[in-house]
């Protein structure tokens, strides 16, 4: 195996690991709610499907990969 070819593996498994940690991460910092807790939210602010979709934005692009909302 080449020099270069190691550094483009150990690179990869570096990115797939940072990747696995940061989700791991995500995971932990997401609170935990229980169904009464969530009967509470959904009663107060309603259900995200009931939501008008011009008073919404999607930022799953900008959550992905750091894009500005456009």
């Amino acid at each position: 195996m080449e020099i270069q070819e190691l550094k483009m593996l150990i690179k990869e498994t570096m990115r797939e690991v940072l990747r696995e940690e940061r989700l791991i991460l995500c995971k932990i910092l997401i609170p935990y709610v229980d169904d009464v807790e969530q009967a509470e939210l959904e009663a107060e602010f309603g259900l995200p499907a009931d939501y008008d979709e011009a008073e919404t934005i999607d930022m799953t692009a900008w959550v992905k990969r750091g894009d500005q909302i456009s």
